[in-house]
């Protein structure tokens, strides 16, 4: 599984560089210009829908790509991780317990565990930036709408993995691993500086996922889980852009 995210920053890389020359231009305060963009990001979101019954808030850590057209469309794509440790589904592991609420290790004691959310999604993306404020062009109001795919599950660590009954194959039927398409959208404020040293965004983000439990069975309920789920993220959202453009000179000589 991890071989199938790696590829996601250097497809970032190679789109930014493919790009690096596509813009040049003197003075932003004159009118748009086109700007590809790479942007590291960071999101606090809360759950909603049936995401509210599994999980609590949790942080957010991404990586985009951008092409800002000089008409000022927004075209790329995105991976965002997420990440947290509240976990609301009160029969998990219920079966394991023993009666003060613990589980036996392997050597009869009891086990050092902690239970997390974890997950992801991608999205490709199509946005506007409407310059009504801003120091020039470049900057003012952004739309981002998207469009792609979600993933969460919980967790299970365990100290010395030294609980036969929670091994790796056996933590499938806990884990809880639901995904499906999702659609997001963002609106906030983006500054592209003149100088090209200070360059943000800051916003609110929305998603809203169909999905759906992959496991073919949850052993703490002892059945499968077919209901459809509509889970949500809702959070503030900033990023720090890495803008690819070549600036053409102030001065002119003549001879």
């Amino acid at each position: 599984m991890k071989r199938k995210y790696t590829f996601i920053p250097v497809v970032f890389l190679v789109l930014a560089l493919s790009f690096g020359g596509y813009s040049q231009q003197a003075d932003t305060t004159d009118r748009p210009e086109a700007i590809p963009m790479i942007y590291p990001a960071y999101a606090f979101q809360w759950p909603g829908g049936d995401l509210a019954d599994s999980f609590g808030p949790a942080s957010n850590i991404g990586l985009g790509f951008l092409m800002k057209s000089h008409k000022n469309w927004l075209v790329g794509v995105d991976l965002n991780f997420i990440f947290g440790n509240k976990i609301r589904i009160d029969s998990l592991l219920q079966n394991l317990y023993t009666s003060d609420g613990y589980i036996i290790d392997q050597e009869g004691q009891y086990a050092e565990m902690g239970l997390y959310e974890r997950g992801f999604y991608s999205s490709f993306k199509l946005g506007k930036v409407i310059p009504v404020f801003g120091s020039n062009k470049n900057s003012g109001l952004m739309l981002l709408f998207g469009g792609g795919y979600l993933q969460h599950k919980v967790r299970i660590e365990i100290k010395n993995n030294n609980v036969p009954q929670l091994d790796k194959t056996y933590r499938k039927g806990y884990d809880r691993l639901t995904d499906g398409f999702q659609v997001n959208q963002f609106i906030g404020y983006m500054h592209i500086g003149d100088s090209r040293l200070a360059n943000f965004f800051a916003g609110v983000e929305l998603v809203e996922s169909w999905t759906k439990n992959r496991r073919s069975m949850n052993f703490d309920i002892r059945r499968r889980d077919d209901k459809e789920r509509f889970d949500m993220l809702y959070g503030i959202k900033i990023g720090w852009i890495i803008p690819f453009v070549k600036r053409m000179p102030k001065d002119f000589y003549y001879y």
